[in-house]
């Protein structure tokens, strides 16, 4: 799932925030402050939950075991990724579970206005880039390197991208700089957007069932590299300069995008006061092979979020006890 997934990508979207009630009751964010509450023996959690399916996995997990082990009420609210920073500023969720790096905000919340806090590494080490099928690298190594993709650029068309050809991305609402490394590096290709990364699963699983060559913008970790392999095509290396120059006008990116460890985040207040909950959020730590279990289970075996959670903890009783306060 890309979002602004790493420091590189400091842009700030002017994205309406997506509500969507996704716990046991409703959370309208607009009109709700943070429900623990600031009292002893408060029992109601809200965690904020991207759109992406491994977020949704982190999200699940905690929320089964909140419930079950801490007997907590879980409320999860959807929101997009800059203004989930300004909701948990702000108290009206309590925890981000999986953050990709967000500069601007962590400066404003965390260290000046000291509103939200760490809460710790989740564990997982995020890496945003782009993919081809490993079946079409394997006949075409040399698309691995950049500077051959104008070369590819017509296996790539489709008919979305006319006759340039197709990056293929996820939704709008994921701060990327690919539009800008495609115009820097002058390259023969069109963004185009599936609409979410539910879209740009099936539009890759399309691809991959007639073996048909494709380059999208992806991300590990993801469960879908166990059902359609895919190897990355290497961009100019990441530096810190082009990091600073790219924060500074976003249009002057042109290097890849970082490998960025996973970070938690709760609201300051909730930090310190939350109880046993924000105890259990700041151990909550587990590996890319935990959360793409729970993340295949709920794209591609039809579990519910909560089945799926319910299933992975039954199975992993030796790596959630270690979170329990």
């Amino acid at each position: 799932m890309a979002r602004t997934r790493n420091k590189v990508l400091m842009a700030a979207l002017g994205v309406s925030v997506l509500l969507t009630a996704t716990g046991c009751g409703a959370a309208d964010m607009t009109k709700q402050s943070s429900p623990y509450a600031n009292v002893d023996g408060a029992k109601t959690v809200t965690l904020s939950v991207q759109s992406w399916v491994g977020a949704q996995a982190n999200v699940a997990v905690a929320e089964y075991l909140l419930k079950n082990e801490l007997d907590y009420r879980v409320d999860t609210v959807q929101v997009d990724e800059v203004p989930a920073w300004d909701a948990l500023s702000q108290g009206r969720v309590d925890a981000i579970l999986e953050d990709w790096g967000h500069p601007e905000q962590e400066q404003r919340y965390v260290k000046d206005r000291k509103t939200i806090a760490n809460g710790g590494g989740l564990g997982v080490t995020g890496h945003i880039g782009w993919f081809v099928p490993k079946y079409f690298a394997d006949k075409h190594p040399d698309v691995l390197d950049w500077k051959n993709l104008n070369k590819y650029a017509k296996d790539f068309r489709t008919a979305e991208s006319g006759g340039k050809g197709q990056l293929l991305d996820g939704s709008p609402s994921y701060v990327t700089n690919d539009k800008a490394l495609v115009d820097n590096l002058k390259l023969n290709y069109q963004v185009i957007f599936a609409g979410s990364e539910a879209a740009q699963i099936t539009q890759i699983k399309q691809f991959a069932k007639g073996k048909k060559p494709f380059l999208t913008y992806w991300y590990e970790p993801q469960w879908l590299f166990n059902q359609v392999p895919m190897v990355e095509v290497k961009l100019p290396k990441y530096t810190d300069k082009c990091a600073e120059k790219g924060a500074e006008d976003p249009k002057s990116f042109d290097c890849a995008y970082p490998t960025t460890p996973l970070q938690k985040f709760l609201n300051a207040d909730f930090a310190k006061e939350g109880g046993k909950a924000a105890a259990f959020l700041k151990k909550f730590h587990w590996t890319k092979d935990d959360q793409n279990e729970v993340s295949e289970m709920i794209a591609s075996d039809g579990l519910s979020a909560q089945e799926a959670a319910e299933k992975w903890v039954k199975k992993h009783p030796e790596v959630w006890k270690k979170w329990l306060p």
